[in-house]
């Protein structure tokens, strides 16, 4: 490719990297989007969810009616898993006339696809196949990258990395210096085929509703947790480990996720389902505090790759920060490009509309939330505890009843000392309240 061919190189076809594309594109900007996969989304055979945001509305119009995802969740239960029982909170919206502003269920692999499609569409060169190795450095600001696979280069005034959770290249930029085991977590999953009906029926579902049900313990002590989600004619069964508790655990990630398969609070929802497939990949998880500076001289950072995702024990958000970053990126760069200054003081205006966005204040709002998951007791000691308050609380033995304060303390005595048990309350509470 010609070094003058381009104006702006995205790196990775997700939804972070497709999205900045399209908006470099419809700004008139020359654009190339390069992917690793043999297609946009090979490399994300899963499904997952989708949470509202304006940003692909005000790219595609009619994007939500348009865009190939499977179901509206409008049925959420978070499970706490203990050894002997389970505890279920349930939450479900039937409020038809309202406007769209939930989640809804997709498919990665078709996802991704379309989404890079409409990036072509609208005027960028997808590439796929192609491993970026490394960035192009120019005067001490980034101006291309190295192609693997052959002695390519290509140059443009700027790059935007959209290359996944580890992002070797913002390391590279000198924008971080590595990420660690504790940072990270492993998200294993399965893919299990199974008619419309059938996912329709055992979950009290209709005419394309969705549903989610996510676990909190039943992880052997990993700090962690477990999901189900519905797809029209297929169920995404996984967990999302975190790494450095995987390693202490001394586990094989795959082991627990059979195990989680096999339990009985899965195993009914998966009854003559087949095996399609099973996937792994990383996830950024330590919140605020591994978001990089995402901006240098020729260079912005979007999605996972800026650590952009994170779970605060009741939902996880992901893809809807991947998105609104890789649109931010791609209006500050066109606009950087249009005056011809991709300075690093220019470009820095993107970390401020992210500020400014919902996606770092999201991540600020729920920082405390986010170091607390990293307590090992909220996955091995809690689980327990809830299950004995429950057990106790509903069993009818001819005995008097107690009150639901004794009850608590009786369980929480045999486990968690008093003393810890208040500290964790308060944490608690500035983490949610």
């Amino acid at each position: 490719m010609a070094a003058t061919e381009f104006d702006a190189v995205v790196v990775g076809a997700g939804p972070a990297g497709s999205i900045a594309a399209l908006t470099l594109s419809q700004k008139g900007v020359k654009t190339l989007l390069l992917e690793r996969g043999e297609r946009p989304g090979a490399k994300n055979m899963f499904g997952g969810t989708l949470a509202w945001c304006p940003a692909p509305e005000e790219l595609i119009p009619g994007f939500w009616e348009k865009a190939p995802w499977e179901r509206e969740v409008v049925r959420r239960v978070l499970t706490v898993v203990a050894e002997t029982s389970a505890t279920s909170m349930v939450f479900r919206s039937d409020d038809v006339d309202r406007p769209f502003r939930g989640r809804v269920t997709l498919f990665r692999p078709a996802f991704d696809a379309w989404l890079a499609a409409q990036a072509q569409a609208a005027g960028v060169t997808v590439v796929c196949g192609c491993t970026v190795e490394g960035l192009v450095v120019c005067g001490g600001r980034v101006c291309g990258v190295r192609v693997g696979g052959s002695d390519g280069v290509v140059e443009a005034p700027l790059v935007v990395a959209g290359d996944g959770a580890l992002s070797f290249l913002a390391q590279e930029a000198g924008l971080h210096a590595g990420v660690h085991a504790e940072q990270m977590a492993v998200g294993v999953r399965a893919l299990y085929a199974l008619e419309e009906d059938e996912i329709d029926g055992r979950f009290g579902l209709v005419r394309g509703q969705g549903a989610t049900n996510e676990y909190l313990g039943g992880t052997e002590g990993v700090r962690g947790g477990g999901f189900v989600y519905t797809q029209t004619e297929s169920l995404s069964v996984g967990l999302v480990l975190h790494l450095d508790s995987l390693k202490t655990r001394g586990f094989a990630p795959y082991d627990l996720l059979e195990r989680f398969v096999g339990s009985v609070h899965v195993a009914p929802l998966l009854r003559g389902a087949q095996l399609v497939e099973y996937s792994a990949h990383l996830l950024p998880e330590a919140g605020l505090s591994m978001v990089p500076r995402l901006s240098t001289s020729g260079f912005l950072v979007a999605g996972d790759a800026g650590g952009l995702c994170y779970t605060n024990g009741l939902t996880q958000e992901g893809m809807n920060l991947a998105m609104t970053s890789g649109h931010l990126a791609g209006l500050v760069g066109a606009e950087a490009l249009e005056v011809g200054d991709v300075s690093a003081a220019r470009l820095a205006a993107y970390d401020r509309r992210l500020r400014e966005s919902f996606v770092l204040r999201d991540l600020k709002t729920y920082d405390r939330a986010i170091k607390l998951l990293r307590r090992d007791r909220l996955f091995s000691d809690y689980p327990e505890v809830v299950g004995a308050i429950m057990e106790q609380l509903y069993a009818s033995d001819g005995a008097p009843k107690r009150r639901v304060g004794s009850i608590a303390r009786g369980a929480l005595r045999d486990r968690i000392p008093i003393r810890e048990t208040l500290a964790d309350l308060i944490r608690i509470g500035r983490s949610y309240l």
